[in-house]
């Protein structure tokens, strides 16, 4: 017999929606953690074989940008394949909603991805993370624009301390800096937070009648094609590439492409179960979590500075991206 509660069929629908968004939360905050990890992953690959070379600092971060985005598309194919999403790859990739996937890679992709490891190679994924963190708030501003969506006062307050703790990170450089590599490195990673801003507005709109997995997966596809017969024959073909696919660091990229999808696919799995706002605004502390792991794997220093830049970035993202009030009751919408 089942066991009596005492509580009326609404109560309990009440603690089972409850009980659902508190999991998206976890869902939610877990995708910041695994992607905080992948980047100290893909930190550590960029440190061996090909990657290594100094000469090669464009084409080898470039590079190493296809192998992470193609093989995230192949994790990504594999759990589509065993949940019986596959057909509907096909079926969505020439339609308009898939159109604009497909836009929302190349910006994704070549910008935001590329972008993104060319800062990790040059600046460290410490320094980098915090930056590219600001990419909701681009996100925002774009739908703003063009979108006509409306910014509240507590958000734009957000965006102004996102943008402090991004100046207090880009004139706060390690020590050890390399020359101006570590400028550069921060110039890219701004460029990788306007790509995947970019890259949210499209996919958001393009999601809208997409199921998550198949949207994502379209994505990396199509990010991942656009470097193999675009960006690195541009660059000088598949130099490294021949080589990486040889060396012991296309493992340590495997890994990360792991990573990379697990996070994605938590994310999109946390906003359907706890709202937009609040998945988002714990997808952004992969900035904190870069940092903690950095300190843990690697020989970042880990400076005041640094500390405090992160921390004015994640809680200038959680203004941005939802009421606290709101996303500290789990019983509204978010």
């Amino acid at each position: 017999m089942p066991e009596f509660t005492g509580r009326s069929p609404a109560a309990a629908l009440v603690q089972r929606d409850l009980d659902f968004a508190k999991l998206g939360l976890i869902w939610g905050l877990l995708s910041g953690m695994l992607w905080g990890l992948n980047s100290v992953v893909l930190d550590q690959g960029l440190k061996h074989g090909p990657f290594a070379n100094s000469a090669l600092w464009l084409l080898a971060p470039l590079t190493a940008a296809a192998m992470h985005d193609i093989l995230a598309s192949c994790w990504l194919l594999l759990f589509n394949v065993s949940t019986g999403r596959i057909r509907e790859i096909g079926r969505s990739l020439f339609t308009r909603p898939g159109i604009k996937i497909c836009l929302a890679a190349l910006f994704g992709g070549p910008l935001g991805m590329g972008g993104y490891i060319i800062g990790i190679k040059l600046a460290g994924p410490a320094y980098v993370l915090p930056i590219t963190s600001l990419y909701p708030a681009v996100a925002s501003a774009l739908a703003m624009v063009f979108l006509n969506e409306r910014i509240s006062l507590r958000a734009w307050l957000g965006l102004a301390l996102c943008v402090a703790g991004a100046i207090i990170i880009g004139y706060s450089p390690p020590d050890a800096s390399p020359g101006n590599d570590f400028y550069i490195g921060i110039a890219m990673a701004i460029v990788a937070t306007f790509g995947w801003g970019t890259e949210g507005v499209l996919s958001t709109s393009g999601m809208d009648l997409l199921d998550p997995a198949v949207a994502l997966n379209i994505r990396q596809l199509v990010s991942g094609v656009a470097y193999m017969l675009i960006i690195l024959p541009l660059l000088g073909g598949w130099l490294v590439l021949e080589d990486a696919l040889a060396a012991p660091s296309s493992l340590i990229l495997l890994g990360a492409g792991g990573l990379g999808a697990a996070s994605y696919m938590l994310w999109y799995r946390s906003m359907n179960m706890t709202g937009v706002s609040r998945a988002m605004a714990l997808n952004v502390t992969y900035a904190l979590w870069g940092i903690l792991f950095s300190a843990l794997f690697s020989d970042t220093t880990i400076t005041l500075a640094l500390t405090v830049g992160a921390v004015t970035i994640t809680t200038g993202m959680i203004l941005v991206v939802g009421n606290i009030k709101e996303m500290t009751n789990l019983r509204n919408g978010a």
